[in-house]
């Protein structure tokens, strides 16, 4: 992908004015988007990610970077500022980013590649290990409205 930064920031606008409902490519994925601080800028970031459950209170995300053979920089940002916040759906949430050990890493690992085509193509490309980092969900911060109740009241 030539420019991902400018690809992101449109995911992320129809994300937001969608209520987390994507078209086109990622129509069939839940995406959310995880704010993080630059390990070393101290800037803050918005990266969207792809999801699946983890448990009741959390989600996972893979560290793929697209099969690339370094982890995605959002990944050393949450290793260093590891309670930050994820927008999932219509809902923001304040959460603790943990990278899974080894038992919990197998099962994830497991259910993500049978739901997700596109993940097992991310984890066969690289010869990394790619880490799976669960959002243990820590509580709501607020509610967006969604386009259909935004709409009943226009």
């Amino acid at each position: 992908m030539a420019d991902r930064g400018s690809y992101n920031q449109q995911v992320i606008a129809e994300f937001r004015a969608r209520g987390g409902v994507l078209t086109g490519a990622l129509a069939d994925a839940r995406v959310l988007l995880l704010h993080h601080v630059g390990a070393q800028s101290g800037l803050e970031r918005v990266s969207p990610l792809v999801w699946w459950p983890a448990g009741e209170n959390g989600v996972a995300v893979l560290a793929s970077n697209y099969g690339a053979p370094q982890h995605p920089a959002w990944y050393y940002n949450v290793l260093s500022n590891p309670t930050t916040i994820a927008e999932i759906l219509t809902e923001t949430w304040r959460v603790h980013a943990r990278v899974a050990l080894a038992d919990e890493r197998r099962l994830l690992l497991g259910h993500i590649m049978d739901a997700t085509p596109s993940a097992v193509s991310a984890v066969r490309n690289t010869e990394r290990e790619i880490p799976v980092v669960v959002l243990d969900l820590l509580g709501r911060i607020s509610t967006r409205p969604t386009l259909e109740s935004s709409s009943k009241r226009a």
